[in-house]
């Protein structure tokens, strides 16, 4: 497996970097970094070598029921991307599957998993290994398909692994409206969970009907190019963290049920 190899000088000026240096020093950490597998930073001379010995990872969801469609159009763009910077990619269409929904039966406490015994339990083990997760749907009245968002209901809530700055990215594809409120859909799925969501130089969108008419969609096209390189930097800079510092400090979860106690007073009887 080739290693990615990336350099960063120890006299950085730019003020970005430097804000995000004191961010990370004041920042709490769970417990003291363990040695990596993954990194291995070489310094040489005035400069440190980080080295990837293993490649990051991105399962990428097409929520279409059309695999070669407008939506696989946008995906492509960003899989060139990844591949050139040795990321793998893996993209699974879901979009024409008969995927069922949550039907909130609990089952997935006892056994680990959902109870539906399908494509989402498979998708599960994917999402675990990945480093970063793109989902992307067509425009449906304003809104995902329907069948990618029973797949991610049941992915996110039957999964119990912590998804703690995996990346995650959010791609809307239309005719012509819609994409806005998509987007802001999918990215639901991402800040429930504490994962960094990826952005680009506008919001994720590309347009098309007719399939194959998003190739014609030049703005559309670069902005996937540049969520993923935007998403790739965000991979590494989360997985050479991880190796100094850690995972953020977690408290024990609170979970406040503003309704616990009904008060049936004031309904008209």
């Amino acid at each position: 497996m080739a290693s990615m190899i990336f350099e960063s000088s120890l006299h950085c000026t730019t003020i970005g970097f430097v804000s995000f240096y004191f961010l990370i020093r004041l920042t709490t950490f769970s417990a003291k970094p363990k040695k990596s597998d993954r990194i291995e930073v070489v310094n040489c001379q005035k400069r440190r070598i980080i080295i990837m010995k293993e490649n990051l990872k991105v399962l990428m969801i097409n929520g279409s029921p059309k695999a070669n469609g407008n939506t696989a159009i946008a995906l492509k763009e960003m899989e060139n991307i990844f591949k050139e910077n040795g990321v793998e990619v893996e993209t699974v269409v879901i979009g024409n599957k008969a995927v069922r929904g949550c039907i909130a039966c609990g089952s997935c406490y006892e056994k680990g998993k959902c109870v539906f015994d399908d494509v989402v339990n498979e998708m599960a083990t994917k999402f675990e290994a990945a480093d970063g997760l793109v989902i992307a749907s067509p425009v449906y009245y304003a809104s995902a398909n329907a069948t990618l968002i029973a797949c991610l209901d049941r992915l996110f809530y039957s999964s119990h692994f912590d998804k703690t700055m995996k990346v995650g990215a959010s791609v809307a594809c239309a005719r012509r409206g819609g994409c806005s409120a998509t987007f802001d859909e999918l990215n639901k799925y991402f800040t429930i969970s504490g994962m960094p969501v990826a952005s680009s130089q506008y919001w994720n969108s590309i347009h098309g009907a007719a399939p194959g008419e998003a190739e014609k969609d030049e703005e559309g096209r670069q902005t996937m190019r540049t969520l993923a390189r935007n998403m790739t930097f965000l991979m590494k800079s989360i997985a050479l963290g991880k190796e100094q510092f850690g995972l953020p400090e977690k408290e024990e979860r609170i979970s406040t049920s503003f309704m616990s106690t009904i008060d049936t007073s004031c309904v008209k009887k």
